[in-house]
């Protein structure tokens, strides 16, 4: 019984987080690339810079960054800041007890967040798109900010100093006598370091490294299957081909 009760509860866990990460605007369509080693590399020096500080990434080892082509040499001059081994796992310099004092929980671990968050407006790579674009000023919450995706979200913007400063601009709807707020657009209250067409190329590079990071074989997976397929087309043909040949004196 203790079984079954425990499982309930951490279904209904699931499903209230699942409800939150699908709650908000419409997700916008994520500029997935995980073919472009530049792009994979940019993503992983964003997510070591601004995401490992609180977020480990706890299945993913420094040295599986070769994959994207960066050598083990690279990796220590420019991305080993909490550990001074390749072969060690990312993990967040942030202690666990702080963490949930600050945020009210342990932030969650990264390395298949990309994978985790699909929903039914999209893949879990939109999410985190939009997710990370949509991060706003809000004196209300503890953290000071909000935001569309994830509303009332305990995380801060990790990237504000890239974005700026942003608030959200609404129109008042009324419909079947109940009025609504829709979402119009942005007001820029303070600048960034970056404009909105680099900050949305840095999001996607982040976003790519993310979906890469959650499975950094499927780049092989989908070029192994595809030479499968060829050969179990070619030997398709093959089979039918003998089994006519086999059988034609046959009556």
């Amino acid at each position: 019984m203790k079984k079954i009760i425990l499982t309930l509860i951490a279904s209904l866990g699931f499903a209230l987080g699942a409800h939150a990460a699908e709650g908000g605007i419409a997700w916008d369509k994520a500029p997935v690339r995980t073919n472009d080693t530049a792009s994979l590399q940019n993503g992983a020096k964003i997510f070591v810079n601004y995401c490992l500080s609180c977020h480990s990434a706890a299945f993913m080892r420094y040295n599986r960054l070769k994959d994207i082509g960066l050598t083990d040499q690279q990796v220590k001059d420019n991305l080993l800041f909490t550990t001074d081994k390749v072969g060690e796992t990312m993990r967040a310099t942030i202690d666990p007890r702080q963490a949930k004092d600050w945020f009210g929980a342990n932030p969650p671990d990264l390395t298949v967040i990309a994978r985790s968050r699909a929903g039914h407006n999209g893949t879990g790579a939109d999410y985190l798109y939009t997710f990370l674009r949509t991060f706003y000023r809000d004196e209300t919450k503890a953290t000071g900010w909000n935001n569309l995706a994830f509303p009332s979200v305990g995380m801060p913007h990790a990237l504000w100093q890239l974005q700026g400063d942003r608030r959200p601009v609404f129109e008042e709807h009324e419909s079947h006598g109940h009025k609504t707020q829709v979402f119009k657009g942005w007001e820029q209250l303070t600048p960034g370091t970056m404009s909105p067409l680099q900050y949305d190329e840095t999001v996607g590079d982040l976003v790519n490294y993310l979906q890469w990071m959650a499975e950094p074989a499927q780049n092989t997976r989908v070029r192994v299957g595809v030479w499968v397929l060829i050969f179990l087309g070619i030997f398709t043909v093959i089979a039918w081909r003998l089994n006519a040949a086999f059988w034609k004196d046959v009556k």
